[in-house]
């Protein structure tokens, strides 16, 4: 006799502290959480009628051939086998508990640094698959709801005040991804001096090098400059960590770059590749890795905006080879400063041929940034429209680009100069 199939919330809610279930959440990977719950006990006419689904198209999802992308449906699965929110990037679920109410006493330790280590680490790993758009909110929750309250407790040590400095860096990130470059000038504001109190000097510079680069976005060039140098004097100070340095050196270039101070801009970038060939630390606990795509990717734009056109191709090549498929926004950029380049350059045809593979960007992906990107590359793409490639090209391009818009109306900036029409 068949033994019956357990209830998927009761095994969900057994595999919350069970770090395969937490990142195939984190990752929005819904086949891999699919294939965990069936191995598990849970018969696939049960996840599928819990989740609302067909059969078929849940081996799709197990077996790799399709991917979960609406958001309706995240929601509708978090609710079927009752998910907490922030584990998928999505708000608390009405049917979670509601957080202890302010002034509720509470006989309880604070949670160690790993926990929230490990939260960074969960948001950190969503935000490259899914967007910042989509985990912005869920952030800021777990700031005021469980980091904010420990900085007034006397007993809270300095590791609470560089979990509170960390994340909030990373909800700057978020909302510099998501359109609103205001917010996240202001949240890195506020990590700075939390960095500080901390007495966490790289992770002070950091977070100088996240204002340098959100300067640099907004056109305030001297402001990156200044950033930069400020983040190298932090950096100076504290444990000496190259690839710090190499990223504090970077966007330095760009600044730099883009100022027109060509030797300058080539002797930071050159100071960044130095810092790359020396023996590496070990990762810093609250800084975001800058691994070797990164720079390859920020040469690329350096050497672009000094006119060598070639040299950047070549960066940007080995910068897109490097990306795991998983890192879907960096991937995406990478391929847009590709095409931009190859435009450059004069070769259309090459242009339109990465301009096919970035069409396979999901959607869904809840980055205004991306969005905005794109619309600058069509706006470089129709100075050759009428190259027939290209023409053919910008019709799938707008197409795309209707159902991306549909897709992220919810997160799309109404302001003014929220993005292009």
């Amino acid at each position: 006799m068949d033994r019956p199939s357990p209830d998927p919330r009761e095994v969900v809610a057994g595999l919350l502290g069970d770090e395969r279930l937490t990142t195939a959440c984190a990752e929005r990977d819904m086949g891999r959480l699919f294939r965990i719950l069936n191995a598990r006990g849970v018969s696939t006419r049960r996840i599928a009628a819990a989740a609302d689904i067909t059969q078929g198209r849940l081996y799709e999802y197990m077996n790799g051939k399709s991917r979960v992308e609406k958001l309706a449906l995240f929601e509708q699965i978090a609710d079927a086998f009752h998910i907490p929110g922030h584990l998928l990037g999505l708000a608390r679920r009405v049917w979670e508990p509601p957080p202890p109410a302010a002034g509720h006493e509470r006989e309880e330790q604070p949670p160690p640094a790993g926990d929230e280590l490990a939260a960074v680490e969960q948001f950190r790993s969503a935000d490259r698959q899914a967007g910042g758009g989509r985990l912005y909110g869920a952030v800021v929750r777990h700031l005021s709801e469980r980091v904010a309250p420990r900085l007034v407790d006397i007993g809270s040590g300095p590791h609470v005040f560089a979990a509170a400095a960390a994340l909030t860096e990373m909800a700057g990130w978020m909302a510099h991804d998501s359109g609103h470059d205001e917010r996240a000038a202001q949240h890195f504001t506020r990590a700075l001096p939390l960095a500080r109190a901390s007495g966490d000097l790289p992770l002070a510079a950091h977070i100088a090098a996240s204002n340098s680069h959100l300067a640099l976005e907004t056109d305030d060039v001297a402001g990156a400059v200044g950033w930069a140098r400020g983040g190298l004097d932090l950096a100076a100070r504290g444990p000496r960590i190259p690839a710090l340095t190499a990223r504090l050196h970077t966007i330095q270039a760009r600044a730099l770059a883009v100022a027109r101070q060509s030797a300058p801009a080539a002797h930071a970038l050159e100071a960044a590749h130095r810092d790359l060939a020396a023996p590496q630390a070990a990762d810093h606990p609250w800084l975001s890795p800058f691994d070797a795509a990164t720079p390859a990717g920020e040469s690329a734009l350096v050497l672009r905006d000094l006119g060598r056109h070639e040299e950047a191709l070549s960066h940007a090549e080995h910068a897109v080879a490097l990306r795991a498929a998983g890192r879907v926004r960096s991937l995406a950029l990478g391929r847009i400063s590709l095409v931009e380049l190859h435009l450059r350059r004069g070769d259309p045809d090459a242009a339109v041929h990465v301009g096919h593979e970035l069409l396979r960007t999901s959607p869904t992906l809840g980055s205004v940034r991306v969005l905005r990107q794109l619309d600058g590359l069509c706006q470089l793409l129709e100075r050759h429209r009428e190259y027939r490639p290209v023409r053919e090209y910008l019709a799938r391009f707008d197409d795309a680009r209707r159902a991306r818009m549909l897709l992220l109306a919810d997160l799309i900036p109404s302001s003014p100069g929220g993005t292009t029409a």
